[in-house]
């Protein structure tokens, strides 16, 4: 049946062809506009990085400059203590040389007087006990009976100087408190017997301990 048909123009309406929209490509940027923003980034990284490394090395300079200072109070300090200790050293050595020559003294002087003690003075005590003797008295005392007598006294006398001192002290502290003149209060008669009351007791004070100090004796 269709090889018996004539064939002839179409009377079909043709169909209308639909394109798919094509994507939109992004147009390509230039290559050197992409070269020219990657060295602005490291430029600027490489500027971070050295203000950074300045910054960090004015705070180590700054570090620097005050461990001088204290370096040179230090080495200040150091060299007058040097000096305090060469001062102190050589009044040391002074003071070793002042004892080995007093020590020397007194080695002499008691090898002087066992000299004497065992020479001239037996010698003498002998013929003075031996002529006491004939006249009737007793022989003298040993002589280290007079050296301890004269000991005794001589600690005797510091004692009682020691007390006549501090008694003295404590007179010139009384004579200071009573001369004060209190706070607020206006010069008058009660001042002035105060005053004379202070040098009473001064003088009953002075009078005790001369006493003491003559009862000592």
């Amino acid at each position: 049946m269709s090889a018996g048909v004539a064939a002839g123009p179409s009377t079909v309406a043709p169909h209308a062809t639909t394109t798919a929209p094509q994507p939109v490509t992004p147009k390509p940027q230039p290559l050197v506009a992409t070269v020219g923003r990657k060295h602005s980034l490291t430029l600027q990284l490489h500027t971070a990085n050295i203000v950074a490394a300045h910054n960090t090395l004015e705070q180590k300079d700054k570090t620097i400059q005050d461990i001088k200072e204290q370096k040179n109070r230090l080495d200040s300090e150091r060299a007058r203590l040097l000096n305090a200790l060469a001062e102190i050293n050589a009044d040391r050595d002074k003071v070793d040389l002042l004892e080995a020559s007093i020590t020397r003294e007194c080695a002499d002087l008691r090898q002087q007087i066992q000299i004497l003690q065992e020479g001239e003075y037996a010698i003498a005590k002998g013929d003075v006990d031996r002529l006491r003797a004939e006249l009737g008295q007793p022989p003298l005392p040993p002589l280290q009976t007079k050296l301890d007598e004269k000991t005794s006294q001589y600690l005797r006398d510091r004692r009682v100087n020691g007390e006549k001192r501090s008694v003295g002290d404590g007179q010139v502290e009384q004579q200071g408190n009573s001369t004060k003149r209190p706070r607020g209060r206006p010069k008058g008669s009660k001042n002035r017997g105060g005053k004379a009351g202070g040098n009473a007791a001064n003088g009953s004070a002075s009078a005790s301990g001369s006493a003491v100090a003559g009862g000592t004796v």
